[in-house]
């Protein structure tokens, strides 16, 4: 009994260890991806970070063209935003930057951390099943960088209009702190990023019998509704802009619901016979 006891102490603890080192390698390798975005720090910042202030940005010429079309609200056609972004403390752009390359090393090293992720999980992982990596590895990066896009490209844009041009007065003036605009950006993308990892975590709650696709579909309803206030709240008052932002969202629930129902089908088909791990 005591030698029993014994194993299975080495062995939470084994795994203890091996986590350890997980985050440690994957903090080694967002400071190296933080690096290499602290040598393209003018472009991050001019091109990327700022590119939403611009008037001319492309999402707000997409949005103006499309309500120049169909006679919409026009509140993206302008071509200067009512803002100013200022710094207001001594050590405020030092501190914009080392945080914004972390932020950029993080989204670069993504891949890397599901990687050691999945060498992670993979020994509680039967045989057939561990010969997926690169497929979970690949599907879960694209996840993450198209949600990373659709929140900087659409969200972002579309939050930043709302945002400055809802006026108390006139007499008041949009001069934005540049921590308040810059945690906007990176909060948004890296936020979406993540919910689009939705597929993926229903994936594994569903393998580990947590949900199921009827438990989805059932609440179907409320995800939806919930889906249109996200995109009411930030797209302009016209049902097309609140379409666009809705689509991808609703193809991820969808999608979660149709991971759900193959996963339930495999695990009713495999319970009767023995797998080898």
């Amino acid at each position: 009994m005591s030698n029993q006891k014994t194993t299975k102490e080495m062995s939470f603890l084994g795994h203890l260890e091996e986590l350890r080192w997980l985050l440690v390698r994957s903090t080694i390798a967002i400071l190296i991806g933080g690096i290499i975005a602290f040598m393209f720090n003018e472009f991050i910042f001019d091109t990327i970070i700022f590119g939403p202030k611009r008037g001319d940005f492309i999402t707000y010429q997409f949005f103006c063209d499309l309500a120049t079309r169909f006679d919409l609200d026009k509140s993206f056609c302008n071509q200067i935003l009512p803002f100013e972004i200022q710094n207001r403390t001594m050590d405020g752009q030092l501190s914009v930057l080392i945080w914004t390359c972390i932020t950029a090393g993080f989204i670069i090293s993504f891949p890397y951390f599901l990687w050691e992720l999945w060498k992670f999980i993979s020994p509680a992982l039967y045989k057939n099943e561990k010969k997926y990596a690169k497929t979970f590895i690949f599907v879960s990066s694209l996840l993450f960088f198209f949600g990373v896009l659709f929140g900087y490209y659409v969200l972002v844009p579309l939050s930043i209009n709302f945002l400055v041009n809802t006026q108390i007065s006139s007499i008041v003036e949009n001069s934005i702190d540049i921590n308040s605009y810059i945690g906007l950006v990176k909060t948004t993308s890296l936020a979406t990023g993540l919910i689009f990892e939705l597929p993926v975590i229903i994936f594994f709650l569903t393998y580990l019998g947590l949900i199921t696709d009827s438990f989805l579909k059932e609440y179907r309803k409320y995800a939806y509704v919930l889906i249109l206030i996200v995109a009411a709240v930030v797209t302009p008052p016209d049902v097309i802009s609140q379409i666009i932002v809705s689509i991808p969202m609703v193809i991820l629930y969808e999608g979660s619901i149709l991971v759900a129902k193959i996963i339930t089908k495999r695990k009713n088909n495999t319970e009767t016979k023995p797998l080898v791990k």
